[in-house]
């Protein structure tokens, strides 16, 4: 039996483009076998959609608060989300 599956709609705020945040999200993300998406947005946050096994996906917005080495993370929202049933998890 496989553990239910949850997801998160997250929104991070800061200095969060043009630091490697979406491929380092990407890479966070697998090695947690989280699945979803991450883009930058206009307005200079970052939408990221997770999903997976409940520990996976705490431990990927947990990461969003800090990001990468060169991210400055302000505040991160975080919603509870319907999963998806995502395969992988993508950049765009």
């Amino acid at each position: 039996m496989s553990a239910p599956r949850v997801a998160r709609d997250v929104v991070v705020h800061g200095f969060v483009q043009g630091v490697m945040f979406r491929e380092s999200c990407r890479r966070e993300a697998e090695s947690r076998g989280v699945t979803g998406w991450v883009r930058n947005e206009y307005d200079g946050t970052v939408r990221a959609h997770f999903e997976g096994p409940e520990e996976g996906v705490a431990a990927l917005v947990s990461w969003a608060g800090t990001g990468p080495r060169h991210a400055r993370v302000d505040r991160v929202e975080v919603d509870a989300a319907e999963p998806e049933a995502l395969t992988r998890f993508e950049v765009r």
